[in-house]
């Protein structure tokens, strides 16, 4: 009863074994790519990651636009989501200046 108590208050949930993505947060555009919030719940925390994507537009023949996209995974720990998905943001827009589309690179 006590670390239930312990654990809600601190922020985290009652079942240290619940782990997991929390909902993925809107999309945030950045230089024609787009930035999605999905972080990891570990522990009480949120694990900074997340999905960059890049829409291709097709030449009118394809059906369907593709979308090139990188799984964006840091070891940052945030206490609180917002926080979580501001950092992700913020490192993502970085990541996005420095590699462009060497990030799909295989």
């Amino acid at each position: 009863m006590f670390k239930k108590l312990l654990g809600g208050l601190l922020g985290g949930g009652g079942d240290d074994a619940a782990t997991g993505n929390a909902p993925a947060a809107e999309a945030v555009e950045h230089n024609g790519y787009l930035i999605i919030s999905e972080p990891a719940k570990e522990g009480g925390q949120y694990r900074v990651s997340g999905w960059i994507r890049r829409p291709l537009t097709g030449d009118g023949e394809e059906e369907e636009d593709e979308v090139l996209e990188h799984r964006f995974e840091r070891s940052d720990m945030m206490p609180g989501r917002e926080a979580c998905d501001e950092l992700m943001i913020s490192k993502a827009r970085r990541f996005i200046d420095e590699m462009g589309d060497d990030m799909f690179a295989r």
